[in-house]
């Protein structure tokens, strides 16, 4: 059985509380269940220019979204039980630990695997093991820094190296 909640975020500057975007795949039993998309109004509120530049988010796009902990409230039960997965894994967990630190929630001490050390281990041979090098290798062509594409990409590849293991 192979159970999991592929995540990624996207930060609107430097600090790991500014998550400006988040995608959720959801995969039961091998399968992709679901899929959860929102922009979020990031803390603290500004863009730094290089950020916008990877993945195209601006102020004007999330000034009208809800906080993380608003975010996060629609789609806990999803997580509920289930390891995290994502692609280079310390960036994602600390943006989530800083992001319930920063909104005072208790934080679940989630199970945390990453895509990137298993692609390490499970397929020899590439250039490199960033995400577009991965997903291209098994197949998978995306929108590289959107927060869902890059989560379904992070579940495709575990799906595609035979799980979590």
């Amino acid at each position: 059985m192979i159970n999991f909640s592929a995540i990624d975020f996207e930060t609107a500057n430097e600090n790991k509380t500014s998550i400006c975007s988040i995608g959720l795949v959801v995969v039961r039993e091998g399968i992709i269940t679901e899929r959860f998309y929102s922009l979020i109004k990031p803390e603290p509120e500004y863009y730094s220019y290089w950020n916008t530049q990877v993945h195209g988010i601006t102020l004007a796009d999330t000034e009208k979204s809800p906080v993380f902990s608003q975010v996060w409230e629609e789609i806990e039960s999803l997580v509920e039980g289930f390891p995290l997965v994502a692609h280079n894994k310390g960036f994602d967990e600390r943006c989530l630990k800083a992001a319930f630190r920063m909104y005072q929630m208790d934080y679940p001490d989630y199970e945390f695997h990453c895509s990137l050390q298993m692609a390490r281990r499970n397929i020899k041979g590439l250039l490199n093991y960033k995400l577009s090098t991965v997903a291209e290798h098994i197949g998978f062509r995306f929108h590289h820094h959107h927060a869902l594409e890059d989560a379904e990409a992070c579940a495709r590849i575990v799906l595609a190296i035979g799980g979590l293991r």
